[in-house]
């Protein structure tokens, strides 16, 4: 039957080829429009001819597709002639390529031509499957499928044989009178084998063994392939031939012989490199079972430097090297490396003798005698961790009395700070000098001063249970962390004893030496909360016992209450000035480099107290910031200082400074254009001055402030530009108009090279962005020469006048002139 179906199958017109532009044609004029498929009447019946035999119908109901009706050439290719079968119950490559072609279809809409490669009696045959939907005039949904076989067919295992590296031969086995095998002809042979045994193709067909001529020919060989075929049972052995290494596989099959060649050359070549790194390599180094973990090779190196014989070695499981404790880490990186990952760590090993030592270990996975393995790199680490922790703990220890250094205190004591703090209790912090230390010093050496730190060291450390910590800070200073939680009579008790024994005689070499010691002592977090605090307000009161005679202990003394008062005094007065009107402004002139006549004022708020007298901001801005006062302090400034700029000639601007909590109440362009309203100041004759810190929090929103004032008309400076280390970062985020020089960098112009760098930088960055540069605090013609030079366009400063009232304005004005300028 598969004969008779191959044959059937073979016999194809080529003029069927032409077919499915034919069928694709009928199915495009079938369909009429409106419609989204075509009638299955009109496709599918009627003069189809010869082509009847290459269709099946397949239905789409019940969601499954079945074979309606089929060709008898289809069904030959199905290999089953039923109808109203489910596709899926035919050959599953024909079923395959049959829901493709159907489901693409129907998707689609659309006719769909589908490929497909099918195995018929070891030939590969390739078949085009056009799918046609349609409607039928029941409603139901059917798809004509056309199919036929491509010219172009060939044998699956000539094509795989024809493709591989490997050689693939095939031998007859020749027999002698009483029935042994004597002798082997080549019946058949793949290009690879003719390339391998370096013969032309035509001259190894039909080649027998015994002629000679190849290496298959050799007694070794032939000895082999007698046996194989004899017993008949498979072999495998290698060759070793003109600097080449081929590996043989021989399978008897009956009289038959599949010999397979394989040129391992390359992969010996690498075998015998790894061994020579392997054996030699000074590095211990074994090879591990993935699977088991059980060691399969070690090298000399590793039998010497565990002491292990080899023999023993080769009997364990990496388990046995590891300690216990160590196992599960071990697991879980044999683990990863089984997905794949290298690893690389540090683990603790067992020697012979049962010492241990710290190993960092390198693993990789190889193939080891055709086994799964990994490769185990074993550095010995014990010495260098013992380095190492001999330096850790110099770097944290009084290399003279072994007790912790100052480095190693500060972090204790941050700790302690940071849990006492949540559970809520106080850490007692002494720093302890000790009394006529000088004199012994000065008396009997620095021998016997350093004999006399150790034994204070030893006192100390006696005295240090229950949560204490002792350390030297340097010279005879050392220290005291009290980390329980420590009341004032607590820690005073602790500083008597330790006075007291600290004081007590020393007997160093038949020496009796008596000194004493004076102990300052602050509480947390009364004394601070930080340590740096903490150790300042000890070593305050240290300086205070030392004062009273020493031998004494003294607490930290705060004067908190007075400062207190005082800041409560001055938001009082805050809220006081501002109700009566106790502010006023007072204007600097801004005075432009090239013409000398001045183009802007920058309003600066002064506080004149009654009976204080005239008060810095420096001290009651931040107060007012915290206080919530300076957004109604600033919404005043803003009104006032408008109101005053608009009795000025046209041409002169007022700078007004802004607070980064006028940003925070998210009505400040509703302030500013009040205060234009009601002035009438041109809004360009405005320029509002902020520094960086407004542009660290919620960035984006007071940028997005910025940027409508600036759509107002209204200039925007950066002050205290360079001070700040994004300065230049929010050049790039928002055109301002003006940077305003800092005066740290103005102050030390000529003495001080890095600074005129700076300004000189800052006014080419300017020049290059379009930006005016001002600088502030001219005090000196030499520091106006510099930055005239240096191209600054605008300078203010106690050289040209300081901060004036309203009422002065105009006599600045007539001394210097107006430069009514759009550049400034």
């Amino acid at each position: 039957m598969r004969a008779a179906t191959t044959k059937a199958l073979t016999t194809i017109s080529s003029d069927l080829f032409d077919d499915m532009p034919v069928l694709r044609r009928k199915w495009q004029a079938a369909l009429k429009p409106g419609q989204r498929l075509p009638r299955y009447e009109d496709v599918m019946l009627g003069s189809l001819g010869r082509l009847a035999d290459h269709i099946a119908v397949l239905n789409n109901e019940d969601g499954g597709l079945q074979i309606s009706r089929s060709g008898r050439y289809v069904q030959q290719w199905l290999q089953d002639e039923r109808w109203d079968v489910a596709v899926e119950a035919v050959s599953p490559d024909c079923a395959t390529v049959l829901v493709e072609a159907a489901n693409c279809a129907l998707v689609s809409g659309q006719p769909y031509l589908a490929h497909a490669h099918c195995v018929r009696d070891g030939m590969v045959r390739s078949y085009d499957v056009l799918a046609l939907p349609t409607n039928s005039r029941w409603g139901s949904t059917l798809v004509g499928t056309y199919v036929n076989e491509r010219d172009a067919q060939y044998n699956l295992l000539d094509a795989i044989f024809s493709t591989t590296d490997d050689g693939v031969v095939s031998l007859a086995t020749i027999r002698d009178s009483v029935g042994m095998p004597c002798d082997f002809q080549v019946v058949h042979h793949n290009r690879a084998a003719a390339d391998l045994l370096r013969l032309p193709s035509a001259t190894l067909q039909w080649h027998r063994l015994k002629q000679g001529g190849n290496m298959l020919c050799t007694p070794e060989v032939m000895a082999r392939l007698f046996d194989v075929v004899t017993h008949g049972r498979s072999d495998q052995f290698e060759l070793d031939s003109e600097a080449r290494s081929l590996r043989l596989g021989a399978h008897a099959f009956g009289d038959i012989i599949s010999l397979t060649i394989a040129d391992v050359t390359a992969l010996k070549r690498r075998e015998a490199s790894f061994r020579l790194l392997f054996d030699a390599n000074p590095v211990p180094m074994c090879i591990l079972d993935a699977k088991t973990a059980q060691i399969l090779n070690v090298n000399d190196a590793m039998v010497g430097h565990y002491g292990y014989g080899r023999a023993d070695l080769l009997c364990m499981n990496v388990w046995d090297l590891w300690p216990p404790g160590e196992w599960e880490s071990l697991d879980d990186a044999l683990l990863r490396l089984a997905d794949g990952d290298l690893f690389h760590r540090d683990w603790r090993h067992r020697k012979a003798d049962g010492s241990e030592i710290e190993v960092l270990t390198y693993g990789r996975e190889i193939t080891f005698d055709g086994r799964d393995g990994v490769l185990v790199a074993i550095v010995d680490i014990t010495e260098r961790r013992r380095a190492e922790a001999r330096i850790a703990y110099m770097a944290h220890h009084d290399g003279l009395t072994g007790l912790p250094n100052r480095e190693f205190f500060q972090q204790r004591l941050a700790q302690e700070l940071d849990g006492a703090g949540a559970a809520d209790r106080r850490i007692a912090v002494m720093c302890i000098d000790l009394d006529l230390f000088k004199t012994v010093n000065d008396s009997f050496g620095h021998p016997m001063g350093d004999r006399l730190l150790q034994a204070v060291a030893g006192r100390l450390t006696q005295q240090m249970h229950g949560g204490k910590l002792a350390a030297r800070l340097g010279g005879d200073e050392f220290a005291v962390i009290i980390s329980q939680s420590c009341g004032a009579s607590d820690a005073s008790e602790c500083a008597a004893r330790l006075i007291a024994a600290l004081s007590a005689p020393y007997d160093i070499d038949g020496n009796e030496l008596v000194i004493g010691a004076s102990i300052g002592i602050a509480l947390s977090p009364g004394d601070g909360a930080s340590c740096e605090e903490l150790m300042k307000n000890a070593d305050m009161a240290l300086y205070r016992a030392k004062q009273d005679g020493g031998r004494v202990h003294r607490f930290f003394e705060k004067e908190m209450d007075r400062q207190a008062q005082k800041r409560r005094d001055m938001e009082h007065d805050l809220r006081r000035a501002f109700a009566q009107g106790e502010f006023e402004l007072h204007y600097q002139p801004l005075v432009d480099v090239a013409t000398g006549a001045i183009s802007a004022f920058e309003c600066l708020l002064r506080w004149r107290h009654p009976d204080k007298g005239m008060i810095s901001p420096a001290d009651f801005i931040p107060v007012a910031e915290d206080i919530g006062l300076i957004v109604p302090l600033g919404e005043w400034v803003l009104r006032e200082a408008c109101h005053e700029a608009a009795r000025w000639p046209d041409g002169i601007k007022v700078a007004v400074n802004l607070s980064a909590v006028q940003f925070r109440s998210r009505n400040l362009v509703q302030v500013v254009v009040q205060a234009l309203a009601q002035s009438a100041l041109a809004p360009e004759r405005l320029e509002l001055e902020i520094t960086e810190s407004i542009l660290l929090a919620e960035t984006e929103a007071n940028l997005a402030t910025l940027h409508q004032l600036r759509q107002l008309g209204i200039r925007i400076s950066m002050d205290d530009f360079g001070t700040g280390y994004s300065s230049l970062s929010y050049l790039r985020s928002f055109p301002f108009d003006k940077i305003k020089i800092d005066r740290s960098f103005v102050k030390d112009l000529a003495q001080r090279s890095d600074c005129l760098a700076i300004v000189r930088a800052i006014s080419g960055l300017g020049k290059s962005l379009n930006i005016i540069t001002t600088a502030e605090g001219v005090e000196t013609s030499d520091q106006l020469e510099w930055l005239r030079a240096e191209g600054c366009n605008q300078v203010q400063g106690f050289l040209f006048s300081a901060a004036k009232p309203a009422s002065e304005i105009a006599g600045l004005l007539a001394q210097f002139g107006t430069r009514p300028s759009k550049a400034a």
